[in-house]
């Protein structure tokens, strides 16, 4: 079936940058839709933005113009700029992938999760 593995989370100060990266092996490298859900202590998981085959976006309001998403069909990955780092922005970020709708209105793979935390 494969995997979905994230890689990029860490530490950084309220204005910085990172960029995630979700590399899909087996049959989810094929799939059409793939994106990144975050999950706030206390909250629920929250699609943060998400991407088909084709290139089309789509983007949670709290994050419309200051992350990117982006896709490597090529390399079956999936990544995630974020600049203009909030504290809010603080989370564990989920790569997924399946969702059979658009924009996704559920996702069928998960990974890991990787940790991102935005504080000075």
């Amino acid at each position: 079936q494969g995997q979905l593995v994230e890689s990029g989370g860490g530490v950084v100060q309220p204005g910085g940058s990172l960029r995630l990266s979700c590399a899909a092996s087996g049959s989810i490298s094929s799939t059409n839709v793939m994106g990144w859900y975050r999950q706030a202590p206390g909250k629920q998981r929250e699609l943060v933005a998400a991407i088909t085959s084709g290139g089309s976006t789509n983007y949670a309001d709290s994050v419309k113009g200051r992350f990117t998403i982006s896709r490597s069909n090529a390399k079956s990955t999936v990544y995630l700029q974020m600049n203009s780092l909030k504290p809010e922005d603080t989370a564990v970020y989920y790569c997924s992938a399946g969702s059979t709708r658009w924009p996704p209105t559920g996702m069928n793979y998960w990974g890991q999760g990787t940790q991102v935390t935005v504080s000075s």
